[in-house]
């Protein structure tokens, strides 16, 4: 069923129920996701399990005592599931309230009765934890036939991975609210799935209708970007009708959308042992060489990574040393000599550890390199200093000539934050026209987006339309610079910072110097200038510097290199002041509207 046909919200709002009629006086407001989140998943599992129930229990009695391994057989078409998961309990969450007083014992025969890949989603949510609390509250009765009302509609056929990612998003949203609790992660909406995957797999066409094609996100989420990825490029009545195969790739940290990432993998017949949990950063759960075609991430941002920090550091002071080849790069330093460089971010925020992640992961170009899209916030695009571990990625990036566009997306465009953002789209196998160039579009401005008529979930208030997406992607292939696009050289976006010192003055108004008769600098009136690389740097301080401080002076052998995308500088509309005239009429107005409010209050 199409998402966009779907009310999700009175299904999330009946799950929510389990909460006020079954959970209440025996759990804690901050512990309700961790019986209704796996609830939900175990739920979803056991109706697609049910229609080859008896098949499945047939093959395991006949076979449990002749064969040591029955996973091939309990997973096959003809004998079992069909499914890459299976359960030999005689149970199904229906068949568990056909006995209430063994619901407790029979329940725990059905979760031990799973395949071990859902062993690892039931670890994964801890839910063998809540089992004591559910018999001594007297609840798992209530709490397994709450699940089973037609009301909560979660068979596969009828809830995409998609719109379980939105229905695990609204609920988490809401429990972060009970527990005032920050949600952290922003969930990626649909319609910026569908606009990534467009610009990531149209510009190579031609290039994977056949074949196999590795697909990658570090920040899997829900998974639900990786799905619909090979969806869109797989789809037989799509724009690419690839007939190559897709292989998806994902790694998670967190063990509740870990486990929903895997239960939909089990679902959708994909290899559930190619999403690994724990850190990308400090835990990468795949073999170091490989690599990807194609990358698709909405990377935590404005999070903490310290943990992985402290986990990869190996340096004994305040320095962080990582050995870590993904991020130890060669960038230029102000004289042209390449550097390695240990590159990181601040520890408050990781996004862009991330982008030197998915870089490490690309093909070589000689293999067919790869593409990536990933979503930031303005964050990525200028905090870092000249020197700095984030201005050194932007320049590592740049200089490689790996950044082929960025895209501003409308505000309140999220699922739980109202902040900008932006797709970057990167790729080591540029077209010739893009070569040595990067694109801005700006897809913020109101003919861009439409405000969502509908009741939405969580605070997203503004969507993109299929019309909105073909209109962002046509100016991507346009290539033309317009009111929405502009396009500039690499080496736009790079600078030079220097240090202007001034000269210190004696109590007589007479210049301090050093041993060697150089004036000693005012180190109080120390102060630096960026001076863009495409300008000469002496023309620059002797037109910007020398006319205002006519004795300052610059250090030519201490300087830095910098690299910032000051992204709406380029896209700024002036918007004139309001005349006096006008001003004064609204106040007069104003003062007139007051005083009769005032007279009605005294009289």
């Amino acid at each position: 069923m199409n998402l966009d046909k779907l009310s999700l919200q009175p299904i999330i709002n009946f799950i929510w129920t389990v909460a006020d009629d079954v959970l209440i006086n025996k759990y804690l407001e901050n512990q309700y996701q961790d019986v209704i989140l796996p609830m939900t998943v175990l739920r979803r599992l056991d109706l697609a399990l049910e229609p080859t129930k008896e098949t499945v229990l047939k093959t395991y009695n006949e076979f449990k005592s002749k064969m040591d391994n029955l996973d091939g057989l309990l997973t096959s078409p003809d004998h079992g599931s069909g499914l890459a998961f299976y359960n030999t309990s005689p149970y199904t969450m229906k068949r568990l309230l056909d006995d209430p007083k063994n619901i407790n014992s029979n329940f725990e025969e059905f979760l031990n009765g799973f395949s071990e890949n859902v062993q690892d989603i039931i670890s994964k949510f801890k839910f063998r934890n809540q089992l004591e609390t559910l018999e001594n509250g007297g609840i798992t009765f209530s709490l397994i036939e709450k699940f089973c009302n037609p009301k909560v509609e979660l068979r596969p056929e009828k809830i995409s991975p998609m719109a379980m990612g939105y229905m695990f998003e609204d609920l988490i949203r809401r429990f972060n609210e009970k527990t005032n609790a920050a949600a952290g992660r922003h969930f990626t909406p649909r319609e910026i799935i569908e606009l990534m995957t467009h610009l990531v797999y149209l510009p190579v066409k031609e290039k994977i209708q056949n074949g196999t094609f590795l697909v990658y996100d570090p920040c899997a989420g829900s998974g639900a970007m990786l799905t619909q990825s090979k969806k869109y490029a797989t789809d037989p009545d799509g724009e690419i009708k690839s007939k190559a195969s897709f292989h998806l790739y994902g790694q998670e940290n967190t063990g509740e959308m870990y486990a929903t990432c895997k239960s939909d993998m089990l679902l959708k017949n994909e290899d559930p042992d190619k999403i690994k949990f724990g850190s990308t950063l400090s835990e990468y759960g795949f073999d170091p060489n490989l690599k990807f075609n194609f990358m698709l991430t909405n990377p935590p941002y404005g999070t903490s990574w310290k943990q992985d920090i402290e986990n990869l550091n190996v340096g004994a002071g305040k320095k962080v040393e990582i050995n870590d080849r993904r991020f130890n790069l060669p960038i230029k330093n102000f004289k042209g000599e390449l550097e390695e460089q240990c590159l990181t971010s601040r520890s408050n925020d990781g996004q862009l550890m991330f982008m030197l992640h998915m870089l490490s992961k690309m093909k070589d170009p000689k293999d067919g390199g790869s593409r990536i899209a990933s979503v930031h916030n303005g964050s990525a695009l200028f905090t870092g200093d000249a020197g700095s571990g984030e201005s050194g990625i932007r320049q590592y990036i740049l200089e490689n000539d790996l950044l082929e566009c960025i895209i501003q997306l409308p505000n309140d465009m999220f699922y739980n934050t109202g902040i900008a953002t932006y797709i970057w789209i990167l790729s080591n196998v540029k077209e010739e026209k893009r070569k040595g160039k990067v694109q801005l579009i700006n897809a913020s401005s109101k003919d861009m987006f439409t405000k969502k008529m509908r009741k939405g979930l969580g605070d997203k208030k503004v969507e993109l339309t299929g019309s909105h997406i073909e209109k962002i992607q046509n100016i991507y292939f346009e290539f033309e610079e317009n009111e929405y696009s502009k396009i500039f050289n690499n080496k736009d976006f790079g600078f030079y910072q220097i240090t202007v010192h001034q000269p210190e003055i004696d109590e007589i108004g007479n210049i301090v110097t050093d041993k060697k008769g150089k004036p000693k600098p005012n180190k109080s009136l120390k102060d630096s200038e960026n001076v863009p690389m495409t300008e000469n740097i002496d023309a620059y301080f002797e037109r910007e510097v020398i006319p205002f401080v006519s004795d300052a002076w610059y250090d030519k052998k201490k300087m830095k290199v910098g690299y910032d995308i000051a992204f709406n500088k380029y896209f700024y509309e002036y918007e004139s002041l309001r005349s006096l005239e006008d001003i004064s009429k609204e106040i007069i107005a104003l003062e007139a509207e007051t005083d009769g409010l005032l007279k009605e209050i005294v009289e």
